[in-house]
This record gives structure tokens, sequence and C-alpha cells, in this order.
């Protein structure tokens, strides 16, 4: 990792929406987020684990995308260390000022990526009610907080090298083809001890195939496909509910209003250990995407949400991937 700069998780993510009023009848009246603040033209929505302002944007837009994704640092220090390595590396970037382009956010750091995303990183944000044990406002989902970010690259091993070498991420596990010489597909990786704060997985891209939020147990996942069918949106649960093979984490992935794709996640493992060794998985395992062995539909292979740039708002022209499926 270049400098000393620490990445403590992953913190938030921007989702541009067609229609405000509709996205909150899904994130909030249905799934239960709460709604720590709003403005004409942006929702911020946290879980009730959250002790921070947001963990979700929901900006009005009028086309669907992602504005950007962002990652919290463990100190304020550790901004002007990134700023450092991304001159070294002749990455543009832009610095925000405090509640600039952000509500409740404190001095930011926002740069397109190698890999063509969006990303940002912080430190302070404001401190928002605790809701952990006021259980009166669990509600739909009981969404606790933001797990991971999901995301299609035409490139793993190149995508795999950026997180590790420069950011410092650590792999828990991976898929590989089949090939006598293996190519890496997928990769899962972590700041917080967890199974991942970031996958990228073998696709058109730079796209967000989903946003993993965690919940309490199984039967909140259970409880909320119940609940979808009951309010009219059979065709918002794309998969699921099921057990993956990799994170053992039982999901359900949903699609919102505009499409962006968003994983109900709960029962990983933990993974604190320095010396964790990787599990590594064969692409043509049944058990990889479901325990169970059920196949995800065609949609989860090809759709997900597409990027802008954080310098002019245009969408970032995807490439095909050098590994397919």
């Amino acid at each position: 990792m270049t400098g000393a700069f620490d990445i403590v998780r992953t913190a938030h993510i921007e989702y541009h929406v067609t229609n405000l009023e509709r996205s909150r009848e899904f994130y909030v009246k249905t799934l239960g987020l709460i709604e720590t603040e709003s403005t004409g033209k942006q929702l911020y929505l946290r879980g009730v684990e959250d002790r921070f302002h947001h963990c979700l944007v929901l900006t009005e837009s009028a086309e669907p995308s992602v504005g950007h994704i962002s990652f919290r640092v463990r100190a304020e220090a550790d901004l002007d260390l990134i700023a450092k390595m991304l001159d070294v590396r002749h990455l543009q970037f832009e610095w925000l000022k405090p509640n600039s382009l952000e509500r409740g956010q404190g001095r930011a750091l926002r740069f397109q990526d190698p890999l063509g995303f969006p990303v940002e990183f912080f430190y302070e944000m404001e401190e928002s009610e605790w809701l952990w044990q006021s259980f009166d406002r669990h509600r739909g989902a009981r969404i606790m907080r933001i797990d991971h970010i999901n995301m299609f690259v035409p490139d793993v091993r190149a995508g795999a090298d950026w997180y590790q070498r420069e950011l410092g991420f650590q792999c828990t596990e991976y898929t590989e083809t089949e090939d006598e010489a293996p190519k890496l597909w997928a990769i899962w990786l972590k700041r917080k001890p967890t199974v991942h704060d970031v996958a990228l997985m073998s696709g058109d891209g730079p796209r967000v195939h989903h946003t993993g939020f965690f919940v309490p147990d199984q039967y909140s996942i259970l409880q909320t496909a119940d609940l979808l069918a009951s309010k009219g949106y059979l065709k918002s649960m794309e998969r699921g509910p099921g057990r993956h093979g990799i994170s053992n984490a039982f999901f359900l992935y949903l699609r919102d209003p505009d499409g962006h794709r968003i994983e109900l996640y709960t029962g990983d493992y933990l993974s604190a250990d320095p010396d964790w060794k990787p599990i590594r998985w064969k692409l043509g395992d049944p058990r990889r995407q479901t325990f169970w062995g059920a196949p995800a539909p065609e949609s989860w292979f090809r759709e997900a949400s597409e990027v802008t740039s954080i310098f002019d708002g245009a969408k970032i022209k995807t490439t095909e991937p050098l590994v397919g499926r």
C-alpha cells in the first residue's frame, strides 16, 4: 500500500433516481431505512445501527446511475496521504468542503479511480441518533447498515491489484476459471473484519452490480419477501431468498424502482485474523452462487447500474470483460 493511510470500511453510496417520492416509498416506507434529512433533490438515509448521518444518498436526476462510492478513513490526516498517493499516480482529484455537495459530511476527496468508478474518501460525518435499541423504529427489512458494494469490471486482476496494492484491502475469497491456467473471475476484498467491503466480478464495466445492506437475521429477509409481495413489489424480487456458498450469507436481491440492485444480507463470518487464507472457488461449482445449487437469473450477470464522472456528470463508457463465464 502506498503511504500509511487507513481505510476503515465502505461507508455509503449515492444512487441517482428519477422520482424521489417513489424511491422514498420503496426505501423508507417499505424497507424501513431511516430518513435522516431531505432536501428538494436528495434523501439521506441510514440503518438502525448507524451512528452517522447516512449510508445511502438518493439524488433526483433525469436518468438512473451511481453518483459516487464512499469509504471512511481512520483519521483526517489520511485524506492528505491519499491525495499524495493520487498525485504520484497522476490521478486527478478534487476536494469537497464540508456540507458542500453532501449534507452532514466533513472535508472529502473525490476522484475517478483507475477502474472508472467515482470514489470518495472522508473522515468526519455528523452523528445521528443511534436507534440500535429503539425497537419501535425497526421496520420493514430492519436494515442495520451498509455492508458492501459489488462491481462489474472488465479486468478483475487489474482491479484486485489496485485495491490490494494501493488501498490495502485483503482478499477473503475468490473465483477462478476452470482453465488449465486459471484466470481470476471474481474477488472479495475487505477492510472491516467480515467477508468484504467490495467485490469485483468480471463483466461489462465499470458498473455497480449491487449494494449489500446488513439485516439482523434470516427471518428479516423472509418477512421482507412477504412484505414486498403484499405491497405489489413482486417484480422487485430478482433472486432468492437463498444462501451463498461464497460468504455463507443468507440473501435476497431486489431491484429498486429505477433498477438499482440491492442485496439484503446476513450471516457471514469473522475474518479478523491477519493470516486469513483466501477461500478458492471454481467458476463451475454450482454451490458458489447459491449453496443449494440454484442458478442465478441471467439478469444478475447482465444488468447493473452505470456510473458517472465526478468532473462533468457524464456516464462512463463501459468495456467488455477479458474473462467470460
